[in-house]
């Protein structure tokens, strides 16, 4: 390899940073000039990668979960010769239709593991990736699973809540291959860190399980120094890395002025000078350049031996193995989920869908045992999506197949994101829907990345009962369905469960909500047609005797309350059909014909969900009728709690009387 001083490659980054910032007159320059040497040897001297082949399985993992410095990231992909990151992309930094955002995008730009930005996350997500190694590695073997997960972290991260919930969780788990560099410049964009902050990190993560220690972040020595000590640890690490933001800016360096804007011309010719970088924009000494090349081409001959090992296992051993990666799953899900809706068909469900999802979990797990992965935020008995089957994961107990997160519903839905951007797992987690509040800043994320990733979310109305209104959620539904790319399946019965679930898992595009009752239901469904009639969003469930003059739309446990009320309608002449909508948002996007023809030409139109109007008006019109929520909710018995709030077949034969 290429031998040039180590200090001129990080230069290398500084400069290519200090440039596209400067020229986006936008960006954050000051994390990249003061973590260069932190990436420089991590890149030249530990990370097992080749840029050619930037998602190569057994690659280790690069997390910036310090987003705002996303130059530090694609400057090391331009240098190492990832394929798609070129210099006209650095020069278009910030650019609409660049590679180069603002925070990093995974689905936007090969070579990035992660979309990070919102601080907290990429150090959460990280964690799942190195929980999914953990678990791969345990089922195929160190010899074809045996990588590194690396994060590099900034102040900002570690004050966000997520992050305690993460770094509790990797210390419980023993995770000793993840190894977490934090940037520790003591700067955030108020000013000094010691305006709002006097944690010591060190003892923060030792006390949760983690080796830690604090070191030179511009000594390059000691930071190969500290991650040897970190590779050989028997749980995760921590290093501090003192460093100072915007490195060799004569003025700005180790102030907020260089944490998130341009250096400006006179700093930057300056910050240059002193460092020895050349003037001219963008270039990279051809030697040094040589270097950084040298680095990227490295990791290919651990690639090649890794492809040998893995020509070497058994043909159904690597099928296995690729068809998990993609994330595509297997034909007996499909074949035991058909099984399970004839065993509905013959004998029905009358259970809280919970109950049933339960119930549908058991197919599943029984048909994709190893890469079906549940959880559940403290709430495993509540929410019943444990298979009886599943062993919990535990550090000993590595092949285990559900996790107790505990009481961290934002760190279990960032843990599931790395473990489905890993690859290898299916996985699903589980609390009250009103809790989505707690876990909402990844579940977007999610939706963002089109991370195939399941929300058993229970508990899904009033109808749960005595809990009262700060469990029994109202907005949540609406707030979900506004979120683009989440999908929300509320089912009204056992078999709408299992469609739905069957739904969920083949939709590794983006993620999907299945909200769940407490209370019981009857099982409304009669017929289980092959074209799964919950994949267009709604569909007729009960057909006007006659032309319709009334359509009652209905999602859930109100489904029922529509059946019923369209049998009162019925007692007093008035022919209504009822439409059960599992999913709002799916049942708009359906083309406009389809649509059209699901919701029916019934001069009135009602809707009935326990929940708030919005979204519902694109169904029944502004002048439709609603019967559902129209405040927070109460503590009392289910029951009484649906009569309080006008939620009944009563009300919807109300509404239709009034309108017809």
């Amino acid at each position: 390899m290429t031998q040039v001083e180590p200090f001129r490659m990080a230069n290398a980054i500084r400069g290519l940073a200090m440039d596209a910032v400067e020229k986006a007159k936008s960006g954050h320059p000051g994390l990249p000039m003061g973590a260069a040497d932190i990436a420089t040897v991590l890149f030249s001297q530990f990370l097992k990668f080749d840029a050619s082949q930037p998602a190569w399985p057994d690659r280790d993992r690069f997390v910036l979960s310090a987003g705002h410095g996303s130059m530090l990231l694609y400057s090391l992909l331009y240098l190492t010769a990832n394929p798609d990151m070129t210099l006209d992309q650095l020069q278009h930094f910030r650019q609409l239709g660049s590679l180069t955002p603002g925070h990093p995008e995974n689905f936007h730009t090969k070579g990035v593991e992660t979309t990070t930005g919102p601080l907290g996350q990429g150090i959460s997500t990280a964690v799942g990736m190195a929980l999914a190694e953990k678990m791969l590695a345990a089922e195929f073997g160190k010899k074809i699973v045996d990588h590194r997960t690396y994060v590099l972290a900034s102040d900002g991260d570690l004050m966000e809540g997520v992050s305690q919930e993460a770094i509790a969780l990797a210390g419980h788990w023993k995770l000793n291959k993840l190894i977490v560099l934090y940037d520790d410049n003591g700067i955030s964009i108020d000013g000094p860190t010691s305006l709002s902050d006097s944690v010591d990190q060190v003892k923060r993560f030792k006390s949760a399980g983690w080796a830690a220690e604090l070191i030179d972040g511009q000594d390059q020595k000691a930071i190969a120094a500290a991650i040897e000590r970190a590779q050989k640890a028997n749980k995760p690490s921590l290093i501090a890395c003192r460093t100072t933001i915007g490195y060799g800016a004569p003025t700005k360096a180790g102030t907020a002025k260089v944490h998130g804007e341009a250096l400006g011309a006179d700093e930057l010719k300056a910050a240059k000078e002193k460092l020895g970088i050349s003037l001219e924009p963008f270039s990279v000494p051809e030697d040094v350049l040589k270097a950084w090349r040298d680095i990227g081409s490295r990791g290919a001959a651990a690639r090649a031996e890794w492809e040998a090992r893995f020509a070497e296992l058994g043909s159904r051993k690597r099928a296995e193995f690729e068809r998990r990666l993609r994330h595509e799953r297997p034909a007996s899900l499909a074949k035991a989920l058909k099984e399970h809706k004839k065993q509905l068909l013959e004998t029905p469900l009358n259970v809280a869908t919970r109950k049933s999802s339960e119930a549908a979990i058991e197919a599943i797990a029984a048909a994709m045992p190893m890469e079906f992965v549940g959880g559940s935020a403290d709430l495993t008995g509540s929410n019943n999506n444990k298979p009886k089957s599943a062993v919990a994961f535990s550090a000993k107990t590595p092949k285990g197949r559900f996790i107790h997160y505990g009481i961290r519903e934002h760190g279990m839905a960032a843990c599931m994101n790395g473990i489905f951007l890993h690859g290898g797992f299916a996985p699903n987690g589980a609390t009250f829907l009103v809790f989505t509040d707690y876990a909402r800043p990844a579940m977007r994320i999610a939706a963002l990345m089109g991370a195939g990733v399941v929300y058993v979310m229970t508990h899904d109305s009033i109808g749960l009962g005595e809990d009262g209104p700060t469990h029994q959620p109202v907005e949540h539904l609406a707030a979900l369905r506004a979120m683009p790319n989440m999908r929300v399946f509320r089912p009204c019965d056992a078999v709408e469960v299992a469609e739905c679930w069957e739904l969920a898992l083949n939709r590794t595009t983006g993620p999907t909500v299945l909200a769940l009752t407490r209370q019981n239901v009857p099982q409304l469904r009669t017929s289980a047609p092959a074209d799964n009639p919950c994949s267009h969003g709604g569909y007729e469930l009960v057909p006007a005797q006659g032309e319709a003059k009334v359509s009652l739309f209905a999602s859930g446990s109100e489904v029922q309350i529509a059946v019923d009320a369209q049998k009162q309608l019925a007692e007093r002449g008035i022919p209504a059909r009822v439409v059960s909508v599992p999913s709002l948002e799916l049942l708009l996007a359906q083309p406009e014909e389809k649509k059209q023809a699901i919701i029916g030409n019934a001069p009135v139109k009602i809707a009935i969900e326990a929940a708030v109007r919005w979204g519902w008006d694109a169904v029944i019109g502004r002048d439709g009728e609603f019967v559902g929520m129209h405040s927070f909710g109460a503590s009392a018995p289910a029951k009484d709690l649906f009569k309080h709030f006008g939620i009944t077949a009563e009300a919807a034969v109300n509404a239709a009387l009034k309108r017809l």
